[in-house]
């Protein structure tokens, strides 16, 4: 199929990007910034270890949970419409969390920031894929969005850093407060509407596309915790129920909430598979790197922060980089070579030491480097397969199974090296019983009570803690090189982006829509 022909964006466009740039960075941002944080935040609250996991992960799987609900609504209701409705309602939940007084509510208020998350992150790719219709200039748009995201995320852990050692953990949520401000007074004057003009959203299924997401995500948490039992496959059989009743209704359904057909493209579903992957890998090995550069090479959450800088520039070049390389070289070779560079990355953590600080970081600039070149170049595909009318719903998947690979990353990986950490770990005879539990139950805990172990006890923790990182490293590096294998042999057809091909071959137009700019 040829290129559709299509306007090269001016300047209210691309002053436009800059609007949907603040939002997306605030959103990595709010993934990653309690990773740094979370010892201040663990020595204020005093939360169990299944709550600090709660903490980290709740927002990640709410955004994951209403995604394709949020994407199909603003595709109907209007997309600047969510946008501003979910800006509002992120900068209201960000002064509850910032504020909140015990685990459980600061729980509770990171979901409330996943649920308005869910509305901003397909809002704001869908109206890139709005406003800039050249395949090029999306291409290059969508690369620029990916490395806002990301870099929000590399920023999470100085900014919380800083904003920790300046006044207190809570400060890190109160950035959403200017950021909502300027979005909602700039977003009507810079940023077009747009909506389909479908009808009323699907309750039952929207009850189902949740009960799927949420209780199989309770399945990898609890098997990941305390294994299989009854619990574990109670989740599995709702959620595997949940979700074949999902797919069986949108099938049936008229206007369904998620169109089905997006998946009968080859590539919208590999690369689909290629993100949900690569930001399981990813997303678990930040959590892992922050915390050894934290509780085993002792740096403050400021100076870890600012280790995790070069990283952070590797991504930036992999997100802006690819797009132009794509121009030449087809897409799918540059994300399966991207892969396979990031496998360095993997080798190398899968080796560190507990005085290893420069290797665990190089190592984790070439993860980084990956995910960029995977974010920008794997979305522009899973987007450009999709016709106008349902962007918001091919946005909401390309979402929904990298947010759920982030927060599922941390906790598979987590719970794996927390596995490994309580196979290793000794018991040292005499300690207070209190004392002993928190020193079996991970390596945060062992640091809580430093002062009260014996010689050679919190170093013996450390080394359990860094095996447990290695394990974890060759676990995820196992699947990233799975994942390259699946770019080169599915997204090889695709061509260089602007040529004359199939760039993803899109699915046909059935439905009018409203473009109001």
């Amino acid at each position: 199929m040829m290129a559709r022909p299509s306007a090269r964006a001016g300047w209210r466009e691309w002053a436009g990007f800059t609007v949907l740039a603040l939002p997306t960075v605030l959103l990595g941002l709010d993934v990653t910034a309690l990773y740094l944080v979370a010892p201040s935040l663990a020595a204020d609250l005093r939360p169990t270890s299944a709550e600090t996991l709660w903490i980290m992960d709740a927002y990640g799987f709410l955004i994951a949970g209403f995604l394709i609900t949020m994407g199909t609504l603003g595709d109907r209701i209007g997309r600047r419409r969510l946008l501003m409705v979910g800006m509002a309602a992120f900068g209201a939940a960000s002064v509850l969390a910032a504020f909140a007084p015990t685990a459980l509510w600061l729980i509770l208020a990171r979901a409330l920031l996943g649920v308005a998350g869910a509305t901003l992150m397909p809002s704001t790719l869908s109206l890139i894929s709005t406003m800039f219709t050249d395949p090029r200039q999306r291409a290059t748009a969508i690369g620029a969005w990916a490395t806002m995201f990301a870099l929000g995320m590399a920023a999470g852990p100085v900014v919380g850093g800083a904003l920790t050692a300046w006044a207190w953990w809570g400060a890190v949520f109160l950035v959403a407060v200017p950021v909502s401000v300027v979005v909602l007074a700039a977003a009507p004057a810079l940023l077009p509407e747009f909506r389909t003009r479908a009808g009323r959203l699907d309750l039952w299924s929207v009850v189902l596309s949740l009960a799927a997401v949420l209780a199989t995500v309770y399945a990898i948490k609890h098997v990941a915790a305390h294994g299989v039992d009854v619990q574990a496959l109670a989740a599995v059989l709702v959620g595997g129920g949940s979700a074949v009743a999902f797919v069986r209704r949108q099938l049936r359904l008229e206007e369904p909430l998620l169109d089905m057909r997006l998946f009968a493209n080859g590539a919208f579903s590999a690369a689909l598979a290629v993100l949900l992957v690569g930001l399981v890998g990813f997303g678990g090995m930040m959590f892992l790197v922050t915390q050894h550069l934290q509780l085993v090479g002792g740096l403050s959450p400021t100076a870890a922060g600012l280790w995790m800088g070069p990283p952070a520039l590797a991504m930036l070049i992999g997100g802006l980089g690819a797009p132009l390389v794509a121009a030449r070289v087809p897409p799918g070779n540059v994300m399966a070579a991207a892969l396979a560079l990031s496998l360095v990355g993997y080798a190398l953590l899968a080796f560190v030491g507990t005085d290893d600080r420069v290797s665990v970081v190089a190592g984790f600039a070439f993860l980084y480097l990956g995910l960029g070149v995977i974010a920008a170049l794997g979305t522009d595909i899973v987007v450009g397969a999709a016709p106008s009318e349902r962007s918001g719903s091919a946005a909401a998947l390309s979402e929904t199974v990298q947010e759920l690979g982030i927060a599922a990353g941390v906790a598979l990986l987590g719970s794996l090296t927390t596995a490994v950490y309580r196979t290793a770990v000794e018991d040292w005879p005499g300690l207070p019983r209190p004392v002993a539990q928190a020193y079996g139950d991970g390596l945060s805990g062992a640091a809580s009570v430093a002062d009260r172990l014996p010689a050679g006890a919190l170093a013996h923790a450390q080394d359990a803690f860094t095996g447990g990182l290695n394990t974890a490293a060759i676990i995820a590096g196992l699947a990233i090189a799975g994942a390259s294998v699946v770019c080169l042999r599915t997204l090889r057809h695709i061509r260089p982006i602007g040529e004359a091909g199939p760039e993803a071959e899109p699915i046909p137009s059935t439905r009018g829509c409203d473009d109001d700019r």
